[in-house]
């Protein structure tokens, strides 16, 4: 019976091992959305994480929300300073959400100015 839990023990954590590895390493999707950022803060009572929201559009269906990880320091300080501008976010888009790195499947990876957005809103 002892084998019997470690083996049940040692086969669940590679399995889950696995599919955090997976899950990580392994983009579902990936691509580039663009619109106004309009809100980015630091969220979290235990675990803190960085989130966004990208305005796509008029109306409460176009906002496209989004996470940063911690260890992106340039995205973070992009993201605080483009608020309220036109802005392009390349993003990656994991198979489930990992509570500890975002509340969101989409983790921003790169964040631009838009120049079109620019001229548009000036």
């Amino acid at each position: 019976m002892k084998k019997f839990i470690l083996y049940f023990v040692i086969i669940s954590a590679l399995v889950l091992g696995g599919l955090y590895a997976f899950d990580y390493y392994v983009p579902y999707s990936n691509g580039w959305r663009a619109g106004k950022l309009i809100k980015f803060s630091h969220k979290g009572v235990i675990i803190k994480t960085w989130e966004g929201q990208l305005s796509t559009g008029i109306g409460q269906d176009l906002l496209w929300s989004f996470s940063v990880e911690d260890r992106d320091k340039t995205v973070i300080q992009k993201a605080i300073d483009y608020q309220g501008r036109g802005v392009k976010i390349r993003y990656i888009e994991r198979f489930w959400r990992i509570p500890w790195l975002g509340k969101t499947k989409y983790f921003a990876k790169e964040i631009v100015l838009d120049k079109q957005a620019e001229e548009i809103g000036n």
